[in-house]
């Protein structure tokens, strides 16, 4: 049956607000399987399997998959679909909000350690900041977000699309777009297009995530029309001529804009200040 008639089947339909739109094009769930399991084997956070269109390619390459779902009239149709994983110990569901679960303490057992799912678009910028937190743990991340969002996270300084939420995943992974997923690829279909990125962590990191280095990112990109010179005025309670000569030591202008600023020259700024 087609996710339609298998919802239909139990009197349901996509909740809107959960922003459910079920994959359905198998070259795509494929795609995205294979390189969250290269190489084989490994354990594979899922967030959102939904009705399982990535968790059943998954199993065919990974060890062992734990799926969380917060929608809990769709966790029955999959626990009992994957039955037979599930008695093997290959597969766990957890019925929750991912943004409520321990990540870390989920990804236990072999590695490879990745974290996979289709996003959904309320809380794909939360989402990306749990991944973000927990590069130094994992191997990977595969995500599906909105294609826009997808520019974002792989645009380079000076960009229109570079932004706070660029330089955050930036300063932590490697981003590459893996492919486009036209809208016809979903049930029901979304009004935009959707990418596949791949993260791979740095190691080490390009920046630490630290206070002051989030201070800086977000002042900078809060003002985005601004120089420097007034859009990091206050910046970590330093004065006017105080601010000119930390930037000068970090060798940044104060002339330039923050979204001209590469990761490094955050980390660098938000070093000064002790």
């Amino acid at each position: 049956m087609s996710i339609a008639e298998r919802l239909r089947s139990r009197g349901l339909s996509p909740k809107k607000r959960f922003g459910q739109n079920f994959l359905v094009d198998v070259s795509a769930s494929r795609a995205i399987a294979e390189a969250a399991t290269t190489p084989p084997g490994g354990t594979v956070l899922e967030i959102g399997p939904g009705l399982g269109a990535l968790t059943r390619p998954l199993l065919e390459r990974a060890g062992k998959i734990v799926a969380i779902e917060r929608d809990r009239d769709l966790v029955p149709l999959l626990s009992a679909e994957l039955e037979a994983p599930i008695a093997e110990g290959r597969v766990s569901i957890i019925e929750a909000d991912a943004l409520a679960v321990d990540w870390a303490a989920e990804l236990v057992g072999p590695r490879p350690h990745v974290i996979a799912g289709n996003l959904p678009y309320q809380i794909t910028g939360a989402l990306l900041e749990r991944a973000t937190g927990l590069a130094d743990r994992v191997d990977r991340a595969v995500f599906m977000v909105q294609a826009e969002v997808a520019e974002r996270l792989i645009a380079p300084p000076g960009s229109k699309a570079y932004g706070a939420l660029t330089v955050f995943v930036q300063a932590a992974f490697d981003v590459k777009r893996l492919l486009t997923v036209r809208g016809g690829a979903f049930y029901p279909r979304p009004d935009v297009d959707s990418a596949v990125v791949v993260l791979a962590p740095h190691r080490p990191a390009r920046a630490a995530e630290t206070e002051a280095f989030r201070e800086a990112v977000r002042a900078a990109f809060g003002a985005r029309r601004k120089t420097l010179r007034n859009a990091w005025r206050g910046l970590y309670g330093w004065s006017k001529d105080e601010l000119e000569a930390r930037a000068g030591e970090a060798g940044i202008s104060l002339d330039l804009r923050g979204e001209t600023l590469a990761v490094e020259d955050f980390a660098r700024i938000a070093a000064m200040k002790g």
